[in-house]
């Protein structure tokens, strides 16, 4: 079975997009974990079906390393994002991660990836859940 976490911060929101599309595409083949940035947020993916949840830095350096996937907001990368909630520490634990990673150009941060086409977020899910089924060959 995978491991992925599904990590977000400020309201959970987009995590909980994430959590529930993956219930949707692939029911209980994974093991989701919601890591956030603060409380609200994984309260929120919790509520979306993730199978644990564990919240704030310590959290996310200790299971950054420990999983086969990491999905969520392109801010999980970026330091002090999320207004300050995403920590440096977070985002080098996230970015080192031999886990695969998915991130959702979610331009929340004011970074502009240049040459990516401006989906709105339901479609950018869809395309995520078409990369993890062919990345899990489901």
């Amino acid at each position: 079975m995978k491991r992925i976490a599904v990590i977000d911060g400020q309201g959970g929101g987009i995590g909980a997009l994430i959590i529930r599309a993956i219930r949707e595409t692939f029911g209980e083949k994974m093991e989701i974990l919601a890591l956030g940035t603060n409380s609200t947020a994984t309260s929120a993916m919790m509520k979306a079906r993730a199978n644990k949840g564990a919240t704030g830095e310590n959290a996310i350096l200790w299971n950054a390393p420990k999983v086969d996937m990491i999905a969520g907001p392109l801010s999980i990368v970026l330091a002090n994002a999320m207004l300050g909630e995403l920590t440096p520490r977070m985002a080098e634990a996230i970015a080192s991660s031999p886990a695969r990673c998915y991130l959702l150009p979610v331009n929340q941060e004011g970074v502009e990836i240049i040459g990516v086409v401006k989906d709105p977020l339901p479609h950018m899910i869809e395309q995520l859940m078409m990369h993890m089924k062919e990345d899990c060959r489901v």
